[in-house]
């Protein structure tokens, strides 16, 4: 029987998921704003959707599995907001529901490290958003049985969104904070995460989505530099840096997530446990395209 995945706001990271998917026989269905985006899904054998704008209750009531990439709006989960009735009804019939969160929900820790059951006390307008939307979630799973996972993720990179085009153009910045540390997760890494999920429902759950190698931002950029064979960007103190308000607002927070649940439940072994390993996969793939 053909499994179904509904994927609302297939992105980034739910394209590299419907990549492992479609050899396996899967139909997918993924929701984009654009007709231009549209055409590029149907090129990778997605079944496209323009949402907001058309009615996907037949796709809820015929997906076996739903992924929700869509992030909280002004009025919160615009998923839910939409669909809440046609996602309770089709809930008896669904295996697995993932939704993609952020690791921003556990706010400032100042460096230290979280896991899955540390307090969710985000310290952006961003992460309440994301804690009031898992909150939503949560609240629709307890009361119609949807089988609910939650993932927590770090900071997305991989083909595309890596920092060697910045420092290759001389843009990129070593932005100086004491003591700021992230961690980051590399695409494929989600995708395999997901798709391990995937065989291996465990309704209620939630998983953080990272590397094993949470590490100052500076650190990253100078290895880049130093993997292309160019001058390390420049040191810029972070007080007194240029940043966009969005930008800013990502060193409000400072912590390592540990990862170890989406080793020890869903056996996953990581294809990019550091950013070291990352990077050198990302510059070997641009330079085998030539």
């Amino acid at each position: 029987m053909t499994q179904t995945l509904l994927s609302f706001g297939h992105g980034y990271s739910a394209r590299a998921l419907a990549r492992r998917l479609l050899p396996r026989d899967w139909r997918v269905i993924g929701t984009t704003r654009s007709a231009e985006k549209a055409e590029a899904l149907r090129a990778e054998g997605v079944e496209p959707r323009i949402w907001p704008g058309s009615d996907l209750a037949e796709e809820i009531a015929a997906a076996s599995h739903i992924l929700i990439s869509a992030a909280p709006g002004a009025h919160g989960d615009p998923v839910l907001e939409t669909y809440r009735d046609a996602l309770a009804s089709a809930a008896p019939g669904l295996a697995w529901v993932g939704y993609l969160s952020t690791t921003g929900v556990y706010g400032d820790h100042q460096g230290a490290w979280v896991d899955e059951n540390t307090p969710l006390t985000p310290a952006t307008r961003r992460g309440q958003a994301r804690v009031a939307a898992e909150t939503a979630w949560r609240a629709l799973a307890a009361e119609t049985g949807l089988p609910l996972h939650i993932f927590r993720l770090a900071g997305i990179y991989g083909p595309g969104r890596g920092p060697f085009s910045k420092v290759r153009n001389g843009t990129a910045r070593r932005i100086i904070k004491q003591g700021q540390v992230f961690s980051r997760t590399h695409v494929e890494d989600i995708a395999q995460i997901l798709a391990a999920s995937i065989a291996r429902p465990n309704p209620g759950a939630a998983y953080n989505v990272c590397d094993d190698d949470p590490a100052p931002p500076e650190d990253v950029i100078a290895h880049a530099a130093e993997l292309l064979g160019l001058p390390i960007p420049p040191a810029v103190a972070f007080e007194t840096a240029e940043m966009t308000p969005m930008a800013r607002s990502f060193y409000a927070e400072s912590k390592k997530v540990r990862n170890d649940r989406i080793k020890d439940e869903l056996g996953v072994t990581l294809r990019y446990p550091s950013y070291r390993d990352g990077l050198a996969a990302l510059l070997a793939e641009e330079t085998a395209r030539g």
